[in-house]
This record gives structure tokens, sequence and C-alpha cells, in this order.
């Protein structure tokens, strides 16, 4: 009987007070994009990303709908497209792979000197942290220069997509930006 009552009260809360996000997963081509959001979402596929996929992820009372962009060099550019108006930016790097970080903290940096994405909440995750020669949350921050992007909300946690590793952190954290953008629509309404 109380599940019963369970699922028509979450059947109410997505009904009333739902809330839904946008969010921008992107990486350079292998960092684990596609693991992460197959893991979250529960769809299957493990075909590499060609363009962009979107999937919802429902958490709750709120619905993430999460936009999961090519890695690959001749997408890049429309990384910006798709990061702008999003609720958060979420950046994965293969923490295991040291050779392809100076590209992407590069391609980090180019993209978060973007006004049009001024304000954004970046997340940062070190993937593949089941890895043995995989950097720490330190000095992904360090070695990415982490500290020195502004105008925005920063945080970075390690993952494995594998593994399932912390990813109710980057749950909490993504439903977090959530309930803040839903609070300060409310209190700008009145």
């Amino acid at each position: 009987m109380a599940g019963i009552f369970r699922t028509i009260y979450d059947w109410l809360l997505r009904m009333f007070w739902a809330t839904e996000m946008d969010v921008t997963m992107i990486g350079l081509q292998n960092a684990g994009k596609s693991s992460l959001l197959r893991v979250l979402a529960v769809f299957v596929s493990s075909i590499p990303t060609i363009g962009f996929n979107t999937k919802r992820v429902q958490k709750g009372h709120v619905t993430l709908k999460c936009w999961d962009l090519g890695g690959q060099p001749r997408f890049r550019p429309m990384w910006e497209r798709y990061c702008r108006g999003v609720n958060a930016i979420v950046y994965i790097v293969d923490a295991a792979d040291k050779a392809a970080l100076p590209v992407a903290t590069e391609e980090l940096h180019d993209l978060m000197n973007k006004s049009t994405l001024d304000g954004i909440p970046l997340l940062v995750l070190g993937n593949k942290s089941d890895l043995p020669n995989k950097l720490s949350v330190d000095d992904l921050i360090d070695q990415m220069n982490l500290k020195s992007i502004t105008r925005r909300e920063v945080s970075c946690y390690g993952i494995s997509a594998k593994e399932e590793t912390n990813l109710d952190a980057v749950l909490h954290w993504l439903i977090a930006r959530a309930s803040r953008r839903s609070s300060s629509m409310k209190n700008s309404a009145l």
C-alpha cells in the first residue's frame, strides 16, 4: 500500500512541482561522455557520439535534459551554441589520459572565455578514476588551471562511469543547481 502512495506522490511532484534542467556534456573524444550519460539515463547504445545525442534523466522531481556533444575536432566549434542558455555545463576529461590533458584544458578555457556563457555553472569531471594512473581531483584542478576560470561557479569531481563511482555526487550537484534556478525564478516573479 505504501508503494502505491509513493508512486502517486512522485507523480504529483513531477506533474506540479517538477523542475526541468538543460545540461550540456562536452569533452574530447573518448573521455566517457556517452558512457556517463548511458549510466545516468539507462539507455542502450555503445556507438560513439557523432554530432550529438540527447537524453532525459529523471531524479525525483528534477528532469535533466542532457545534450551529449561529439568531442572530435570538427564538432568543437559547435560546443558554444549548445552551451548557451543551459543550466549547467559538464566538461568530462579522461583523468588517465595525461597526453590529452593540454588539449582538453585549452578547449575548456577557450569555451569558458565566451561571454555568451557567463554565469553558467561548470562541473568538470575527471572520468576513469578506476584506472591506476589517473590524476587526482587536486591534480586536475591544478593542471587544468580551473581556479583561473571566473564569472561562474566551478566544481570538479573524480568519477568512473564504468564502475559507477561518485555518480550520486554528480546528480546531487546538478539537482542543487536546478533547485537554485527554481528558487531564483520564484523570487524574481514576486
